[in-house]
């Protein structure tokens, strides 16, 4: 079988004074609190949600 590819995001930043959409980007990766990580499959639609929140959060490896 063909190993899923993965990336893992890391919520590096608060949410207060963030727009609304960009709140629900990130709880839709999974993230909670500050300094919270989620493993994700890697497809376009993760990708773009990391980029549209791409100040608050960062790609670990």
């Amino acid at each position: 079988m063909m190993d899923k590819k993965t990336v893992t995001v890391k919520l590096v930043r608060g949410l207060i004074g963030t727009r609304e959409a960009h709140r629900a980007t990130v709880r839709g990766l999974g993230l909670r609190r500050v300094n919270s990580t989620a493993v994700l499959e890697d497809t376009p639609a993760v990708r773009g949600m990391i980029r549209k929140v791409s100040y608050l959060v960062a790609v670990v490896q």
